[in-house]
Formats: C-alpha cells, structure tokens, sequence
C-alpha cells in the first residue's frame, strides 16, 4: 500500500524549535505563513502552531506554496513523527497537505 506523499510532507526546523516542538500534542493544526523577509529563501513559507513557528516546510516545496499563503495563510494537520522516524532522520513533525491549494508544478 502507497503513502500519498502529500500527507507526510517534513517539517525543516532547527534546534531554535526544539522545546516548542516538545510542548505539541501528538496532532494538532498548523498554519502556514510565508516568511518574505527570510534571506537564506525567498519563498520560504513558516509553520505555526498556537502562534508559535515551529519550522518551515522544506526549501523544495515552499515555492508551491508560495503564492498561496502570501497574501493569506492556510491551515492544515499536522502530527508528531513516530519515535523511530525522528531518532533516524531527525524529522520530528509531520504535515498533511492534501488539502493546501499550491501552484502547479513546471
């Protein structure tokens, strides 16, 4: 049985959002918000959860995404990555975009 990608898209954060990250609940809302000041990516979009950043998506997606929440945000469910995931790859939340317009791929 296949995984829709969509559903498991990473969250890229850095230790800045470790304790943040640890307060979650095991599934919780998260809104995406672009970043347009971010100097290390100009389509970066940010994760917030509570208000908080948690992260970003990942720099080869955000610019899908771009557009969409520039002039808004979206929200979408998130989760906390199984135990064996974010000890094995360091990813330790877990989005579902399946339902986040995005700009068409090309």
């Amino acid at each position: 049985m296949s995984v829709d990608p969509l559903t498991h898209i990473p969250v890229a954060a850095g230790l800045a959002y470790n304790e943040r990250i640890q307060r979650l609940p095991s599934r919780f809302t998260a809104t995406l918000a672009a970043e347009p000041g971010n100097r290390f990516n100009l389509t970066a979009v940010m994760v917030l959860v509570n208000g908080e950043k948690v992260g970003y998506l990942p720099a080869d997606l955000s610019h899908r995404y771009h557009e969409v929440v520039k002039t808004g945000t979206c929200e979408c469910p998130g989760r906390r990555a199984p135990i064996a995931t974010a000890e094995s790859t360091g990813v330790e939340l877990l989005l579902d975009l399946s339902g986040v317009p995005c700009a068409p791929q090309g």
